[in-house]
């Protein structure tokens, strides 16, 4: 169906029909101006990411329901990074006339999906038309005692730094991506050249080859925000001093933190934690698989710190490394191989613009 035939306020009711809050603090979700939020006694949390097709995603290869759950999730991660409880997200699209009724229905399923399984209640957005593609923007409300927010800055000298997870897969599965759609593509044009319809036929029915990489791919197609780290970190004690989600690759958000908190740190290599399909991937491509897990981004793990009193707390958590710790300013950011060598860490993460 088009989405002209039913209108912006029909495709609206069609998404939003069955959404039922599940937060005492949202007191009106969808349907009027503005959604009525009430937070008398905690602080409130809000952060925003817009995605581009083009740029943050390629529809050749991500479905809709999966994009609206990775739209929901890596919004919901930054509320995490904060030591703050996700309660409410809005979604704001531009469409093209390629996109149909059901299609938006399949991206707010993923979306739902992704809310549901945080209990974040969809509490508004706005629809609007597109000339270049899809673009989604979505803001996600969070709440927090203000003694609990962790914020970028808090390091301290000799605090341990830890991640959550493993890094790198989420960029390899990009690049498994980008390679099969290369394949494909390449096929396309031989079969067009020769004229060969036969070819182009079967090419229809184009199989890629993701054969022991399923790893990958579900790192980069489902994110996973990790409020279940927060949870085990809370029940735990422990409150980590400075936190981020790794969306840009670990150098960039490590920087981010030591920038803020002026201080320097010195991590290992060796203790950087990477899944053995990673590895198996970086090798096939000939990438260092030690570059990718510091620069890949994407894996929205959790990058925090925590004092060093917390060491024997640490060790005993599942899912989470120790990879180095915080040191004076004046000693840089430094990179310890395997072999003992020592370069300086440099921000090479993704960057937008």
């Amino acid at each position: 169906m088009e989405i002209a035939k039913i209108g912006e306020f029909g495709l609206i009711d069609r998404l939003t029909k069955d959404i039922k809050p599940q937060n005492e603090s949202t007191k009106y979700g969808v349907g009027d101006d503005c959604a009525v939020l009430h937070y008398p006694d905690t602080e409130v949390l809000i952060t925003t990411d817009m995605l581009m097709e083009g740029v943050h995603f390629d529809l050749t290869y991500i479905d809709l329901q999966h994009l609206g759950y990775k739209s929901a999730m890596v919004n919901i991660s930054d509320i995490f990074a904060m030591n703050g409880t996700p309660r409410q997200l809005t979604v704001s699209m531009a469409l093209s006339k390629r996109f149909t009724v059901e299609d938006m229905e399949k991206f707010y399923n993923g979306l739902q999906l992704a809310c549901d399984k945080w209990g974040v209640d969809i509490v508004g957005g706005d629809t609007t038309s597109s000339y270049t593609g899809l673009a989604i923007s979505i803001t996600c409300i969070g709440e927090a005692r203000k003694e609990d927010i962790v914020y970028r800055n808090g390091a301290k000298e000799t605090d341990l730094v830890c991640v959550s997870g493993d890094l790198g897969a989420a960029y390899m599965g990009l690049q498994l991506l980008e390679r099969e759609k290369a394949v494909y593509y390449q096929q396309v044009e031989e079969a067009k050249k020769k004229g060969d319809q036969k070819a182009l036929a079967e090419l229809s029915h184009f199989q890629p080859d993701f054969a022991g990489k399923e790893y990958l791919l579900q790192r980069q197609l489902k994110t996973e925000a990790r409020g279940d780290i927060i949870q085990k970190l809370r029940d735990a004690g422990i409150r980590p001093t400075a936190m981020m989600d790794i969306s840009d690759g670990l150098s960039s958000e490590l920087m981010h933190i030591c920038k803020q908190s002026h201080v320097g740190c010195r991590i290992f290599e060796k203790q950087i934690p990477i899944d053995y399909q990673t590895a198996v991937m970086a090798e096939e491509l000939n990438m260092n698989v030690t570059t990718c897990a510091l620069n890949g981004g994407e894996d929205y793990e959790l990058l925090f710190t925590v004092p060093i009193g917390d060491h024997e707390k640490i060790q005993e958590l599942d899912d989470v490394k120790l990879i180095g710790h915080i040191t004076k300013e004046s000693l840089g950011h430094v990179l310890v191989t395997r072999d003992d060598q020592e370069f300086e860490l440099k921000a090479q993460g993704w960057n937008p613009l």
